[in-house]
């Protein structure tokens, strides 16, 4: 089982939400989220109720970037189906795409019902 997190732009959670249901992993946390990588600025997606007067730096540039952040638990055999559709839904090819991480997951427990592993997942 692996947890993969994504950092996408703001104006792609829609649609990379749409892509994901479609392939059978609905199951997701979606979370508003500030960071910032090599990125300067994408103050013409901002979409985000935020005081941007707080972020800038310098005259066009941002010190943080409002961004998505998708959190999903799949099974192993699971994680490439994933991380290229989310891929090909985020890649434009522009600096700001995002950054997917794939990390390893002990264990899962389905509160609701004590159920274990790959069983609390589906």
């Amino acid at each position: 089982m692996k947890e993969i997190t994504a950092i996408i732009r703001p104006n792609k959670i829609n649609k990379t939400k749409k892509v994901l249901d479609t392939l059978g992993f609905p199951a997701m946390t979606a979370q508003r989220v500030l960071g910032r990588g090599k990125q300067k600025a994408i103050i013409g997606e901002v979409t985000m109720d935020i005081d941007t007067t707080k972020l800038h730096e310098k005259e066009g540039t941002m010190r943080y970037i409002p961004k998505r952040m998708l959190t999903l638990l799949v099974p192993d055999q699971d994680v490439q189906l994933v991380v290229e559709a989310i891929m090909r839904v985020n890649q434009t090819g522009q600096k700001g795409d995002g950054r997917i991480f794939v990390s390893p997951l002990e264990e899962t427990i389905r509160v609701r019902t004590g159920e274990k592993g790959d069983k609390a997942i589906i």
